[in-house]
């Protein structure tokens, strides 16, 4: 069985809900703390690993590109500073991984951008996370995943419980048996149902592990009411032939996707930050 060396991020979105900050800045850069989302999701697939990162971007994306390039300027100038912590984060940033960049192309849904990595990836397993997807675990989120996908061999989604809400929100998963703790050979995935219909509240989220044959489901896929294709129902066509697994993420999921979530994953950070964690709890006190 292959190894996954690979991952795919898709990074090509408006970012619409965080309108006008996203303007000219990507989604992906925005902070919590002092590091940009997409690089939390980039170290933890290293930290994973994985060797390769695929990024799918637009036009709009240049300084997610140039955030994992490196900097001479900037580092001769730190340099020159003798700031050398400093320098150090920063030069470390573009030896993350081997960086690969490819322009979004066809219709919208977040298929599209696995397809795009097709000629990349080739015949291997990979894996996709996506740049909403923040998680604060002892044991990374994809390390999690792989080790489901290396006892089994087959596709693999991350998943969390939810609540009634979430059931609106989410693709809600049908577990059926139960193979270890945590781990589910799923049944069925639904989209959105509700908390009526819902068949658990097992939510996907948090990205996949695929193997290669889900590019040829991918290029059936028909499009969902909204035009949008989405790889889950690819998924879910896939399972028709070979099994696939849920694996319950254990750790903390930020939504940085939204709002509130992206506030929350800065205030959740900062309160594990010794350098920080005291004044925040006494503004957090100072604003009741």
């Amino acid at each position: 069985m292959q190894s996954v060396r690979k991952v795919v991020i898709p990074v090509a979105g408006f970012g619409t809900r965080f309108l006008p900050a996203t303007k000219a800045m990507p989604k992906e850069m925005l902070p919590i703390i002092d590091k940009p989302v997409i690089q939390y999701i980039v170290e933890e697939a290293v930290a994973s690993g994985i060797e390769e990162v695929i990024l799918v971007t637009s036009h709009t994306k240049r300084p997610v590109e140039d955030h994992f390039d490196e900097s001479t300027v900037l580092e001769g100038w730190l340099k020159a500073q003798g700031k050398k912590q400093a320098l150090k984060e920063v030069q470390a940033i573009s030896k993350l991984a081997n960086f690969v960049y490819i322009r979004q192309k066809g219709p919208y849904g977040n298929a599209t951008p696995v397809l795009n990595a097709m000629p990349v990836i080739g015949d291997e397993p990979f894996a996709v996370l996506f740049g909403d997807d923040v998680f604060d675990c002892e044991r990374p989120r994809l390390r999690q995943m792989l080790d489901v996908y290396e006892k089994y061999g087959d596709p693999v989604i991350a998943a969390i419980k939810t609540d009634d809400a979430g059931t609106e929100k989410y693709g809600i998963i049908d577990p059926g048996a139960k193979v270890e703790k945590g781990v589910w050979q799923i049944k069925s995935v639904v989209e959105k149902p509700g908390p009526k219909k819902a068949p658990s509240r097992l939510a996907g989220v948090g990205g996949y592990i695929l193997t290669p044959d889900i590019f040829g489901e991918i290029k059936k896929l028909k499009p969902k009411k909204g035009g949008e294709y989405v790889t889950l129902d690819a998924i879910h066509a896939l399972m028709k032939k070979r099994p696939a697994y849920a694996v319950e993420i254990e750790g903390d999921y930020h939504d940085t996707g939204t709002k509130i979530g992206w506030l929350k994953a800065n205030l959740a950070y900062a309160l594990k930050r010794d350098d920080m964690a005291r004044s925040v709890r006494n503004m957090i006190k100072s604003l009741q």
